[in-house]
C-alpha cells in the first residue's frame, strides 16, 4: 500500500493541489486555456465563475473555475 500511495495517490493530490491554487489566483488580464483547449483573457473573477474574453470581437463567455486548465506565461520579446 506505501508503494502505491507514493507512486500514484501523493503526486496526484500534489497535481491537484496545484491546479486549486492556480484557479483561485486568476486575475483580470490573464490569457488561460480551457480544459476544451480554448485560448481566453480573463476579463472578470467571481466566486465560482470567471468571464472569459475570446475572439477578435472580444465575446464574453462565462465558465467555472475548475474549467481552467492552464494559465499562459507572457513572452517577453
Amino acid at each position: 500500500f506505501a508503494i502505491f500511495y507514493f507512486l500514484f495517490i501523493r503526486p496526484q493530490k500534489k497535481k491537484e493541489k496545484q491546479l486549486e491554487d492556480l484557479r483561485s489566483s486568476l486575475k483580470v488580464g490573464q490569457m488561460v486555456v480551457t480544459i476544451s483547449g480554448m485560448l481566453a483573457t480573463v476579463a472578470k473573477v467571481e466566486d465560482e465563475c470567471v468571464i472569459l474574453e475570446v475572439g477578435p470581437n472580444r465575446t464574453k463567455m462565462p465558465f467555472k473555475k475548475w474549467a481552467i486548465a492552464s494559465v499562459e506565461e507572457k513572452k517577453q520579446d
